[in-house]
């Protein structure tokens, strides 16, 4: 049987994809990829990210501001988050949070941009894909201030940071997210933090195009390739890949409660 795994963070709308994506959606469902969350890094671009998930059935969105790209976009207001949200496709809000690793947008201005994307978390519900690279003393005080202020949803993506932020996400109610990373040689941490945070709180994603997982690594990533880093998360958990899948997707639906889960229209 073909386990069920969600790609829980991909970018389906970049131009890697364009020629191809009638069959990149297809090889991902022969991997047991069912369904995919495509994710905005510009809020003005959001009219074709919803046309491609209008063409896809499996395929959901989110809504916000990459923070390399708040300098850009750093006059949305979280009330126009909150209204694009109320689309049926979009079930996230993000990606939005701090990178420290370019100097993209200031680091002010990326912090207030993300402030105002946990606001439309905090009002709408919706989980908050928080990306968080080279950031984490900052990143760790910025969700303890906003926790106190009201609880909200949100996933640490593409988790590749220290213990101590996962271990405060997990603290304060959030998920974590690894991706490709997790198969590198050199993940050996990583590994360990992946087996160390509660199960109920873990997803798997690709990142795609980007961070292919080993076997695939320097090549262009796919929605298909997130098997590989579910394979490894099971190992480094001491689980079947089914196991792995099954408890990853119940995360998945259980976080992005917005989006339909199809597993329960195939039991009934």
């Amino acid at each position: 049987m073909t386990p069920f795994i969600v790609d829980s963070h991909c970018h389906l709308d970049f131009p890697d994809f364009a020629e191809e994506r009638d069959a990149i959606v297809q090889r991902a469902g022969d991997a047991g990829v069912q369904l995919m969350v495509t994710i905005s890094t510009y809020v003005s671009r959001i009219e074709g990210l919803i046309a491609l998930t209008d063409r896809y059935p499996n395929i959901y969105a989110s809504i916000g501001t990459h923070p390399q790209n708040a300098a850009i976009e750093s006059d949305v207001p979280a009330e126009r988050l909150v209204e694009i949200s109320t689309h049926p496709k979009i079930v996230a809000i993000g990606e939005a949070g701090l990178d420290y690793h370019y100097d993209n947008a200031p680091r002010d201005v990326q912090a207030t941009v993300f402030r105002r994307h946990i606001e439309a978390a905090r009002e709408t519900g919706l989980p908050l894909v928080i990306h968080s690279r080279d950031a984490d003393e900052d990143m760790e005080t910025i969700l303890r201030e906003e926790t106190g202020k009201g609880a909200f949803p949100f996933l640490l993506h593409c988790f590749s940071a220290g213990r101590s932020l996962a271990e405060a996400g997990i603290e304060l109610g959030g998920y974590v997210s690894f991706s490709g990373i997790l198969t590198f040689g050199r993940s050996d941490e990583l590994r360990a933090i992946a087996a160390d945070l509660p199960l109920e709180r873990l997803l798997v994603e690709t990142d795609a195009p980007y961070l292919a997982p080993t076997p695939h690594r320097g090549k262009r990533n796919e929605p298909a390739y997130t098997r590989h880093t579910a394979e490894v998360l099971a190992k480094v958990r001491g689980l079947s890949l089914d196991e792995t899948a099954t408890a990853t997707s119940d995360n998945f639906f259980r976080l992005f409660a917005k989006t339909p889960d199809p597993r329960q229209g195939l039991a009934a």
